[in-house]
Order: C-alpha cells, then sequence, then structure tokens
C-alpha cells in the first residue's frame, strides 16, 4: 500500500462491478459509506484509505481472475497486502477482514499518539547493502536508534529512526549517491513496536476465526509457504514487529515454481521493482489498467 488518494482511483471504485459490491459489503460492516469517508479524508493511510485498499485489491483479483484467467497456485502479500491475501485466499470472510482493517488501523492510530511518538519509517533507493551497512554504522555512531523496517530491492530500503535523524540520514545517502523517497508516519515492522502487536492480538486479531488457505500463502517477511489458518494469524500480527523482506518472498514463489505473478492492486512499487521483474512475468492488474478496454499492462521482465 503507497500514498494513494481517492482521486487516484475514485473511478475504478465507483464504476467496477467488483469494486462497487466490496463497497456495499464495506459499507454494512463499518455502518458508514466508504467512498464518502475516503473522498473527504487527505491522510493517505487513514482507516478509510486501508479499507479502500483492500476493497480495490479484492476486486481487481476478481478482474484479473475474469479478463486474464489467473488461477493463482500460491499468494502472498506485502505489508498492508497481507490483509488482502488472508481474505481473497478465504483464510477470512470479506466481512472479517474489512473489519479488522478498520479496528487495526484504529488501534495503530491510537498506539502511536502515545507510544514512539517521534519515530518514522524512512524509505531510500540507489544504496547497495554495503553503502547500508555505513549508513546504519553512522547512526550507531551518533547513537542512534534505529530498525531496518523493509528490504525492497539489493539497493532499496526502509529504516524505522527518530524523525530528528532524518535529516542527518538523507544527507548521508545523497552522498553516497543514493535518494530518499518518503517518510512514513506512522512507522512500521519494528520489534520495538512489540507493544503494539499485542494490543491487536487482544483487541482485535485474537478473536477471529482463521480458515486454512486455499493456496499457499507466501510470506513477505521470510519466504516460507503458510497453508494453515493459525499460521496466517501469525503472519498478520508479526507483521507489526518483523521487517518485511521482498526478495525472501520472491524466492518463496520461485520455489513454488511461479513464473507468473499479477500484482492485484494500486500498485507502483512491487510490480515494477527489480526483485520480481528479474524473476518473474508480471501482469500488472492496477485500476487504471482494469479501466482500459480487455486491459492490464503487462511489465516486461528485466
Amino acid at each position: 500500500m503507497g500514498p494513494h488518494q481517492y482521486s487516484d482511483v475514485a473511478r475504478f471504485m465507483l464504476v467496477d462491478r467488483h469494486a462497487r459490491e466490496l463497497c456495499r459489503t464495506a459499507d454494512d460492516v463499518l455502518g458508514y459509506r466508504l467512498t464518502d469517508r475516503y473522498r473527504d479524508s487527505d491522510d493517505p493511510y487513514s482507516e478509510y484509505a486501508q479499507v479502500a485498499f483492500l476493497v480495490n485489491c479484492l476486486a481487481l483479483a476478481r478482474l484479473a481472475e475474469e479478463q486474464h484467467g489467473v488461477d493463482p497456485i500460491a499468494c502472498t502479500g506485502a505489508s498492508f497486502g497481507e490483509k488482502t491475501v488472508a481474505a481473497y485466499t478465504g483464510a477470512l470472510t470479506v466481512a472479517d477482514a474489512i473489519d479488522m482493517t478498520a479496528r487495526t488501523a484504529r488501534c495503530v492510530a491510537e498506539y502511536f499518539r502515545t507510544a514512539h511518538q517521534d519515530v518514522v519509517t524512512h524509505s531510500f533507493l540507489r544504496t547497495p547493502k554495503a553503502r547500508l551497512a555505513e549508513l546504519l554504522a553512522e547512526l550507531d555512531g551518533r547513537g542512534e536508534w534505529y530498525e531496518v523496517s523493509c528490504e525492497l530491492d539489493e539497493d532499496f530500503h526502509m529504516v524505522s529512526l527518530r524523525e530528528p535523524a532524518v535529516a542527518e540520514f538523507s544527507r548521508a545517502i545523497r552522498a553516497g549517491s543514493g535518494m530518499s523517497l518518503y517518510t512514513m508516519r506512522p512507522p512500521m515492522h519494528a520489534a520495538a513496536f512489540a507493544g503494539l502487536r499485542e494490543r491487536i492480538e487482544e483487541e482485535v486479531i485474537g478473536g477471529l476465526e482463521f480458515a486454512d488457505p486455499r493456496v499457499p500463502v507466501v510470506s513477505d517477511q521470510d519466504g516460507s509457504p503458510l497453508t494453515g489458518g493459525e499460521e496466517i494469524r501469525t503472519l498478520l500480527l508479526d507483521g507489526f514487529v518483523r521487517a518485511l523482506r521482498w526478495p525472501s518472498a520472491v524466492d518463496g514463489l520461485a520455489a513454488l515454481g511461479v513464473g507468473k505473478v499479477c500484482v492485484a492492486g494500486p500498485d507502483s512499487l512491487f510490480g515494477r521493482v527489480g526483485t520480481t521483474t528479474r524473476r518473474f512475468e508480471v501482469l500488472a492488474m492496477t485500476p487504471q489498467a482494469a479501466l482500459r478496454p480487455r486491459a492490464a499492462a503487462r511489465v516486461p521482465a528485466g
């Protein structure tokens, strides 16, 4: 899930029949009109944006089945996408996944109002692992706390750190020919957030019933194939405290015999990053592609 706005997906949500059906389900579950709340919010990671992301990913996955005969042998979801995978594979009902997404978003917002208020997650690329090690050593030398939250490609990472340290960290990234992208608040994927994991388990996920997924779910944390409902529950909970390791997820998919992937959702990253395109033929099922006649642009393997 990237920082998308309502205007990026509005037409798809209003036109596509799958999206409209899922929005009606969301309206019933949440007790408010999802598209209205999403339209009126300026927070790209609000409760409404997160539920809309779930709805759009599920709608696009269904459309991929219809238009392109997609019949997956395995699924994975990166970060927020874990929730979509839980619903798509039947580990959770769609209604439960919508409710879980909304309540989780509220818990996260409440948690970070008082805990780790100065922590953000900073993303950057063109920084090979050797240079990353140097940057982290510099943080160590200044006594700064940090955790690597995401590994996306050989030179693309996200690090959680205190916001006052971001400016100097960004300067060091640029000095090594790297490029900073954006800084996320609230932060994500760090062992320091164990209290959040406990709260989500107690207030949201612990009471849900998880079924075994209809196809293996490849963990975005270590690439292992998950086939049991309780494994999916643990995956969702561990997402708060374990780093996203996209190369491991790609390895896990390849180990199951995957050669083509359909990236279903408002994505500008996981279907394009070299980790993915070097290994697979990619069908990019985005809202924009879905609205083109018999569309869905292919991203050539690189």
